[in-house]
């Protein structure tokens, strides 16, 4: 549950591209063509649980030419804010690593939501 809101709330923040590594993103992808799939909103997250906290790592593609420092930033409070109102957990930390640029030639983005099949 955790990683669903998490996973949501990182996708919220303008200039994302798309969670997890390219991997993820690869076999995401694949499972995403396959009949009766579907994008997972955890893909990219990784939670840990206690009983009141909870620590947050994800995997991000940022959009080219957007400040890497101030959507870590935006992303940070966003996925704060979405699960501690939702969850009642404290969040103690949030981990962001950015493993992609999107480029504006490149595809269109690797979110599931709007990719063209």
């Amino acid at each position: 549950m955790v990683e669903k809101i998490a996973g949501i709330a990182a996708r919220e923040v303008p200039g994302i591209n798309a969670l997890g590594g390219g991997f993820t993103r690869t076999m995401g992808a694949v499972r995403d063509r396959v009949p009766g799939g579907h994008a997972s909103a955890g893909r990219g997250v990784k939670v840990e649980v206690g009983e009141k906290q909870t620590a947050i790592d994800l995997q991000v593609a940022v959009e080219y030419g957007v400040s890497i420092r101030e959507i870590a930033a935006e992303v940070r409070e966003n996925v704060i804010a979405a699960v501690e109102r939702m969850t009642g957990l404290e969040v103690v930390e949030v981990n962001i690593a950015v493993n992609d640029v999107h480029l504006p030639d490149e595809d269109t983005p690797q979110t599931g939501e709007d990719r063209v099949l």
